[in-house]
């Protein structure tokens, strides 16, 4: 557009043919081109509008414009200059909107996080979920397992799937922090717990569970948490509304205790359920879900709705 680019160009104009090239151009508008010219007259300076500038084309600045073009101001020589910085442009643009869509993809919630104490089966259902095979390694886990894959479920299905990624968190107490560093990413939570092995740890179980309900990020994004009581096909595991109860029961008296120590001491953590009210799951900011389960005999049906309800296929 005028004003935006200058064209420069030598050799002598004579005043009839400035005159016819300028009435080409709008009258009263700012000059498209500005010629470099050794020779011109009056009689084209008095051409209204347009600029004329008198430089010799023997001097280095002369040959200089001569052979350049300005683009966004800078002055580009013509020729193999030019193209070569026009595709540094587009390298350098390119390589920013990669930047910027790798950044959108580290930032987007995509992730879910099995969580849960040692033993409870996390790292046989990620195997599960992944292969349609178990884990049977004895030894607790010490590195989260990290990947990001189609449900094995849904290998069979036509049309594009989106990978689901996956992070089975390590049990151990130790090891729980871990935690933190992964709820950025975090769309659901699936929470295991042992059926079989209930009782001797229900403690731990809601201590665990309270932690995670009560952890900010967690009420502030509302990241949705399902319950999955494992081990079901055994006959003498507990009932899924029997673990409920428990955990409810459990969770309430933690909250008397923690609601007695000063918000000075804990700073992580938000005040779980209704004041003066017995805690229910339902008394969550988040949605709080609780299921059964069996990774052994690939009961997992509605562990992979929940997936597919937080990552839309």
């Amino acid at each position: 557009g005028p004003g935006l680019l200058e064209v420069y160009a030598g050799g002598s104009l004579s005043p009839s043919f400035s005159h016819s090239l300028y009435i080409h151009l709008h009258e009263g508008e700012k000059p498209a081109f500005c010629f470099i010219c050794p020779h011109y007259t009056k009689q084209a300076e008095r051409v209204r509008g347009v600029k004329f500038v008198h430089s010799s084309l023997s001097t280095r600045e002369g040959r200089s414009k001569m052979e350049s073009v300005k683009l966004f101001g800078i002055a580009i020589p013509f020729g193999i200059e030019l193209y070569t910085a026009l595709a540094i442009v587009l390298v350098s643009l390119l390589l920013l909107l990669t930047a910027l869509l790798a950044t959108v993809r580290r930032k987007r919630a995509d992730t879910i996080l099995l969580i849960g104490l040692s033993g409870s089966g996390k790292t046989a259902l990620f195997y599960r979920l992944r292969d349609d095979s178990t884990h049977q390694g004895t030894v607790t886990s010490m590195e989260p397992n990290d990947d990001c894959f189609v449900l094995h479920s849904e290998l069979s299905k036509k049309g594009k799937l989106r990978p689901v990624h996956m992070i089975d968190i390590p049990g151990h107490p130790s090891l729980r922090p871990k935690l933190n560093d992964y709820l950025p990413q975090a769309c659901g939570i699936v929470f295991l717990v042992d059926a079989l092995d209930f009782m001797p740890n229900v403690r731990a179980i809601a201590e665990y569970l309270y932690d995670v309900l009560s952890t900010v990020q967690v009420v502030k994004k509302k990241i949705p948490v399902l319950i999955a009581c494992n081990k079901m096909d055994k006959v003498t595991a507990h009932s899924m509304d029997f673990i409920r109860k428990q955990l409810e029961k459990e969770i309430d008296k933690l909250r008397a205790t923690r609601n007695a120590i000063s918000a000075a001491d804990v700073t992580s953590e938000v005040k779980l359920g209704i004041e003066g009210e017995a805690f229910k799951f339902m008394h969550c900011v988040n949605k709080v879900t609780i299921t059964e389960v069996s990774v052994l005999t690939a009961r997992i049906a509605d562990i992979e709705q929940f997936i597919r309800e937080q990552v839309h296929p």
